[in-house]
């Protein structure tokens, strides 16, 4: 249990960091766009090209993994973000690319982690040791909005850049300490092969439990980074300063913390996984639609509210997922079948911002985006909550 409980913490610490690296340049858009006069449908380019990063790095870690170990991906996910971040302070657009690689990179860290927790998670409670350790994707967005703003009011937004990328290194420094035992599992003669990433992917294929998942991903992902991308650029337009935007941000996000716990809580005791995830979908579909109805006319508690109820659906699920995953291969592919899964989310990362990106600058309006990215998680949102339903006339 104390291996479970280190495990846990250090991995919860180590996620919550890369996703305040990943979210930071978003939450600072509006001033940086502004200072560097960009055109804010450019945001979608560079979250696009962390995806397409994002996707690489999760189809192709799960060797990588075994071969030497979670925890010393967990720290090259952490140096990667700050890497990633001290590109952005440089402002340049050939940086700001090479910015994108590192931090989308970085996401094979969740593979990484869900490798390292299903060595020491019983399997009837791995959905609720997932989704306890996934908490730390909106307390890291949590992070991200509150502190994000108030140190670029105090420091400016390269210091502040700065500072976090400085907080990623030491942390992955500091995880050393923990190498020895996390990381007794890894196997230093496994070959890695191009192949990887192909043979990654047609393991999801291939196995039809895993497809619903990497559906459903797709649509998720997709949607919680469009929504990470534009929501504070959006509420700056509705005529919201950079530090009430922020306050907004950060608040609807105390909601997704106990959420996710719940959600994993009932999946793990009570609830059919998959019949969870299709009304989260259906929740996602139903909340981000409410977002394209901002104006000024409405009130900040308002707002709050619908924020909330995004967090509570889009940004609640990720716990269950990784747990049906790993439950269904044994532990040596536990990495590369949660990457597997995972990529087919980055896929979605990198079609939705950008289909948002077209649509904003194309018409002007950030409202349209959000309404078409929804779609996606209505359709898996219907087609889960069927696929549930013909599997229990079947049984």
């Amino acid at each position: 249990m104390q291996w479970l409980l280190l495990a846990l913490g250090s991995m919860f610490v180590q996620q919550s960091f890369v996703t305040f690296g990943k979210v930071l340049p978003a939450v600072l858009a509006p001033v940086i766009f502004s200072e560097l006069r960009f055109d804010p449908s450019w945001l979608g380019v560079y979250v696009g090209i962390m995806a397409a990063a994002s996707l690489i790095a999760q189809a192709g870690c799960g060797n990588l993994i075994v071969r030497y170990g979670a925890l010393r991906i967990s720290q090259v996910a952490l140096l990667l973000t700050g890497l990633g971040l001290g590109f952005a302070t440089l402002g340049q657009i050939p940086l700001l690319i090479l910015s994108a690689i590192a931090i989308g990179a970085a996401a094979a860290s969740t593979p990484a982690s869900s490798h390292l927790l299903g060595r020491y998670s019983p399997i009837k409670q791995a959905p609720l040791v997932f989704s306890i350790k996934q908490t730390a994707v909106p307390v890291g967005l949590l992070i991200a909005g509150f502190l994000g703003p108030l140190f670029t009011e105090l420091y400016g937004w390269r210091n502040t850049l700065l500072i976090i990328a400085g907080s990623c290194v030491l942390l992955a420094i500091t995880l050393e300490f923990l190498r020895e035992k996390f990381d007794g599992d890894r196997d230093k003669n496994r070959n890695l092969h191009l192949s990887d990433f192909k043979g990654t992917i047609l393991l999801v294929l291939r196995a039809s439990e895993l497809r619903s998942l990497a559906f459903g991903c797709f649509a998720f992902v997709g949607l919680q980074t469009t929504f990470v991308a534009y929501f504070i650029i959006y509420l700056t337009e509705t005529g919201y300063s950079l530090m009430e935007a922020g306050r907004i941000f950060s608040s609807a996000f105390l909601v997704a913390i106990p959420g996710r716990i719940l959600w994993g809580w009932l999946s793990s005791n009570f609830i059919n996984p998959k019949l969870i995830l299709g009304f989260l979908a259906l929740g996602m579909f139903v909340t981000v639609s409410l977002t394209s109805l901002f104006d000024s006319t409405w009130n900040d508690w308002q707002i709050t509210l619908i924020a909330a109820g995004v967090t509570a659906t889009v940004f609640s699920w990720h716990g269950i997922v990784l747990a049906e995953a790993v439950r269904l291969f044994p532990a040596s592919m536990k990495g590369a079948v949660t990457g597997g899964v995972l990529s087919f989310g980055q896929c979605g990362g990198l079609v939705l911002p950008l289909i948002y990106s077209v649509l904003l600058s194309f018409t002007g309006s950030y409202k349209l985006g959000f309404l078409i990215c929804a779609l996606p998680a209505l359709f898996v949102g219907l087609l889960l909550l069927s696929s549930v339903r013909r599997n229990a006339k079947l049984n």
